[in-house]
This record gives C-alpha cells, sequence and structure tokens, in this order.
C-alpha cells in the first residue's frame, strides 16, 4: 500500500481547504439537482395497486397513511433470491440498515415503506430477527413492473393530490447507496425538505430550516 505523504498540521489544514473548496461546489450541485427535482413533471397513477400490509388489505393510497408524499423502496425478500428465506437480498438488508427514523420524514408530510414479494409472516419475522421498523408491504400485483423495480431493487416516490396520486421522481442503482438519511429522501420528493433556503416553485410549502426539528419520539404524530 503507497501511503500519502506525511505533513505538518499546517500543511495538512491547507490541502483540506483546497477540497473544501470542491466539496463545498459538490454540495451546491446536489442543491441544484434536488431543485430540478422539484420541478420534475408529474405522471398521473391511474391503475389500482394493492398489497398486503400487517393490517391486511392496503392500496397504494393507504401507503401514504394520511401523508401527502410517500417513499418506497422495493426490497428483494422472496422465494429465488439469495438468502431466502432466513434473509433478504444483502444489498437491499445493507440498505435497511441505513434507513434512518422514518418519524422524522412524516415531520415533513413524508410517509415511507418497503415492499416486497414475500409474504407479511416473513417480513415480519425478518423485520423483528433484525431490527428493523420501517412499514414494509408485501406486493400482489403489477407494481413492481409498473415502476422499474421488477428485476433490480429501486425507489420510487410518489405525491398525492386528494385521492390522486402521482409518481415524482425514481432512483436506481448507483443512486440508491446514497440513500438512507432524512435529507436523502427528502431531496428526491416533489416537496424537498421544505426549507425557505430551497430554490422551490412558487406556493411550495417551506418553513425556516431548524424549527421544525425534533427529538424522534417528542413530534406530536410520534406520541
Amino acid at each position: 500500500m503507497r501511503t500519502p505523504s506525511i505533513v505538518t498540521p499546517d500543511e495538512w489544514e491547507a490541502a483540506r481547504e483546497r477540497l473544501l473548496v470542491k466539496e463545498k461546489e459538490l454540495t451546491r450541485a446536489r442543491d441544484a439537482l434536488a431543485a430540478q427535482r422539484r420541478r420534475m413533471p408529474w405522471q398521473a397513477v391511474e391503475k389500482k395497486y394493492e398489497f398486503d400490509g400487517p393490517n391486511g388489505k392496503a392500496s397504494l393510497l393507504d401507503l401514504f397513511e394520511g401523508y401527502r408524499q410517500l417513499v418506497v423502496y422495493r426490497a428483494f425478500f422472496e422465494p429465488g433470491v439469495h438468502g431466502w428465506p432466513d434473509h433478504g437480498c444483502v444489498g437491499c438488508s445493507l440498505m435497511a440498515d441505513q434507513v434512518a427514523d422514518v418519524t422524522h420524514l412524516k415531520a415533513r408530510d413524508t410517509a415511507f415503506a418497503y415492499a416486497s414479494r414475500a409474504p407479511q409472516p416473513d417480513i415480519e419475522r425478518l423485520k423483528a430477527r433484525m431490527g428493523w421498523k420501517m412499514p414494509w408491504y408485501t406486493i400482489t400485483d403489477e407494481f413492481d413492473a409498473d415502476f422499474g423495480v421488477d428485476e433490480y431493487h429501486g425507489t420510487n416516490a410518489f405525491i398525492r393530490e386528494g385521492d390522486q396520486v402521482y409518481r415524482t421522481y425514481f432512483i436506481n442503482n448507483r443512486g440508491d447507496e446514497a440513500l438512507g438519511s432524512t435529507w436523502s429522501y427528502l431531496d428526491m420528493t416533489a416537496l424537498g425538505r421544505q426549507e425557505q433556503w430551497e430554490d422551490s416553485p412558487e406556493g411550495y410549502p417551506q418553513t425556516p430550516p431548524y424549527q421544525w426539528w425534533n427529538w424522534h419520539d417528542a413530534y406530536e404524530h410520534a406520541k
């Protein structure tokens, strides 16, 4: 292993400052990309999809849990997938380990769910074993094929206007590996983080940054 040079503290700080310029450029580029996502056209979801959930049958609208937005990750846990029936796909399981407490997403009017083709008893067993808390539904129809996740994992974002659901964005492949934090999920949604500094279309909901942050057990919807 050929290691970098060893330098003094001043030299190290100078090197860091040079790299920090590029890091800030990357941050601004991510913000600009998220602003473009908020201006993406919406695709109307006309078909009625049905899932099995811990409380019985559920529609795609039910997955919103009354919130305005929904983020759904398609995880591969089902017969024919490596690890079955003891485990889900290694990559999808690593993703599940990264998912932040979804209570923070709900504070921004956004629900979150996993979806697989495994039956609910197997999903509940796996969640208990691995300590995963996110809602996890069973796909029973063409939802995965219709939204680009029948052969590989991916994350879809939706929004609703009343009972009408729209697809607003989709991330898969290496784009998924950056997801897991509250911010990464909000940045892919149509409404974004909903903070005043964001470049969003006129009329989008926004509040001052930091103001809405809270302990995950202190939000009103978590009590």
